[in-house]
């Protein structure tokens, strides 16, 4: 899903994509670096892009399309805001490396996958502050799950936008899309819950917040 075909999309769409992508990670490079720069955050943003990178390579195909693991829910939960710039990285070693896309649509790609992480942070961080709805740990899980269903949820419709935006003749296309993710909706939730879960019992610095201590809520 991430790897739209060169000539698919129209003109507008591809410049709209770029121009978002430019300034998003201007935005948010120039803010990390204000609060204190990334350079410690490497080592971290490099795994997690390694993770998305090779979970977009692997396509089951169904029908006109393809599906993937995208993992976008699961690198907002862990980068934060960072999440943006990792994916495009990843993107571009996608083409440059594998012709996985074509450069012209790596900034809608970007914003079709960034744009749903940073969301996907957003939700993971709402549940968190409103502390557990059971075990502390078991609570993280699930609102990582949450997390990462609505990351592919909105990249889906994010897609469909654009493929209805280029031309109505697309719509039978963005339908079947939304239809073959289904499973990849539940599959991302429970993957993305569960190593939110376990990390925030082994290795809770690898979030991207820090996890709200509840007292008691582990016996």
């Amino acid at each position: 899903m991430v790897h739209i075909s060169d000539g698919v999309l129209s003109l507008p769409v591809l410049a709209a994509g770029w121009a978002i992508t430019f300034i998003a990670m201007g935005a948010i490079l120039w803010l990390r670096k204000k609060e204190g720069g990334i350079a410690e955050e490497i080592p971290k943003v490099s795994i997690i892009t390694g993770a998305f990178f090779v979970a977009s390579l692997i396509h089951v195909p169904v029908g006109p399309t393809s599906v993937h693991l995208i993992l976008n829910g699961l690198v907002g939960v862990t980068l934060g805001v960072l999440a943006y710039p990792a994916i495009f990285i990843g993107l571009v070693l996608q083409v440059v490396l594998f012709q996985h896309g074509v450069v012209t649509t790596v900034g809608i790609n970007a914003v079709n996958m960034g744009v749903p992480a940073l969301i996907a942070f957003g939700v993971f961080k709402a549940g968190n502050e409103l502390g557990p709805i059971t075990r502390k740990n078991l609570s993280n899980g699930i609102f990582g799950a949450i997390a990462g269903a609505v990351a592919v949820i909105l990249a889906v419709f994010f897609l469909g936008l654009c493929l209805y935006t280029t031309g109505k003749e697309f719509l039978g296309v963005a339908s079947f899309v939304a239809v073959a993710h289904i499973p990849v909706i539940v599959i991302e939730a429970m993957v993305t819950g569960s190593i939110v879960g376990f990390l925030s019992r082994v290795k809770p610095e690898l979030l991207a917040i820090k996890l709200k201590e509840v007292k008691g809520s582990e016996k």
